[in-house]
């Protein structure tokens, strides 16, 4: 399709958070306008107050696509809602701006959504950008609220994808209310898929075409590097507090008490941690702020699990039938010992 002849309707709005991404935006943008469609496709993008030559390269190359620019940084949260706001399409993808989309991807995820009217979010295989590895086709996840990459074949159902290709129609998008501005990143993209699943809709990992992603490019971490699992402090604050927002959030009746055992394990983690780390300030700026701002915001949280539980539509062990007993952070410390983070 020729993005330069976008329709006044497009069906499929992409949306591009960007942050210091001159590095990595043309090969993104130009991933999306290589893609054969026979839908109109426009791009929005966002530029999270770069200090780069990010809006510059959109100007000169891509003049056509839709950009919006910030003053402040406001996070990705806030960077996608309002791009959803300006879309027009009846679908709207998010997508990361280190991310390269394979061909076929956009007329993949559209006809399976034709075919498919209860999915609610869809995504794609996700590759390693640097080795080719695959590394997931959708999330499981465990009880308390960590991913579980699914690396089998084939199109199934999941708990979650990840925020990094992440399509879903506008209405349900509506209906949930975006992201919460305040998560600022991380775990927004479990929270939208939580959200659909409660009313009913499917989450889903199409096994077709993909995208490569530069895993930790923006926030650095949240990898394998050297066969050690390695992560920043700003991104492991940012994942520990916002899993627990989640499940003071999403998770439908008793099954909340499930933030009793995990502020205790939390507690345990963080101490230990710090003492083989030696670094008190893994303790301070993750694991005691994982436990202590939920108990602070918990009169926002509950107005907001009010709503979101009021129109639930699923039982509770629907809910749960994506999830895995096996606490995940046990599996990734056999795998790859004691995390590295920085």
């Amino acid at each position: 399709m020729d993005f330069r002849e976008v329709s006044l309707k497009p069906i499929v709005s992409i949306c591009i958070a960007n942050y210091n991404g001159d590095a990595v935006l043309e090969a993104c943008v130009s991933s999306v306008m290589a893609q054969i469609t026979d839908f109109p496709v426009e791009i929005l993008i966002h530029d999270d107050c770069s200090s780069d030559d990010s809006v510059a390269i959109l100007k000169e190359l891509y003049p056509n696509v839709t950009l919006l620019t910030s003053v402040t940084n406001v996070g990705f949260c806030t960077s996608n809602n309002r791009m959803a706001a300006a879309a027009r399409g009846d679908y709207l993808l998010l997508l990361n701006n280190d991310t390269r989309l394979h061909a076929g991807a956009l007329q993949t995820l559209f006809t399976f959504q034709e075919g498919n009217p209860d999915a609610g979010i869809l995504t794609l295989p996700q590759y390693n950008m640097q080795t080719g590895e695959l590394l997931d086709r959708g999330m499981f996840m465990d009880l308390f609220a960590n991913p579980i990459p699914n690396t089998k074949p084939g199109t199934r159902e999941v708990a979650m994808v990840m925020g990094s290709c992440l399509w879903i129609a506008r209405e349900l998008w509506e209906g949930i209310g975006g992201f919460p501005n305040w998560f600022g990143s991380i775990a927004e993209d479990t929270y939208l898929c939580c959200c659909a699943r409660l009313l009913g809709r499917h989450v889903v990992a199409v096994d077709e075409s993909g995208y490569d992603h530069a895993v930790g490019y923006s926030f650095g971490g949240g990898k394998v590097k050297d066969k050690k699992l390695q992560s920043s402090l700003h991104r492991r604050a940012l994942s520990e507090l916002n899993k627990n927002r989640v499940i003071a959030i999403c998770y439908p009746d008793s099954s909340i008490m499930l933030l009793l055992p995990q502020f205790l394990l939390l507690l345990i983690e963080g101490i230990v941690l710090s003492i083989i780390r030696w670094n008190p300030a893994l303790l301070w700026g993750i694991y005691i702020p994982a436990v202590v701002e939920p108990i602070r915001d918990h009169q926002r949280l509950c107005a907001l699990r009010r709503d979101v539980q009021r129109r639930r539509r699923v039982r509770f062990g629907e809910f749960f039938a994506p999830f895995r007993l096996l606490h995940h952070k046990i599996s990734l410390l056999w795998a790859y010992g004691i995390p590295e983070v920085r």
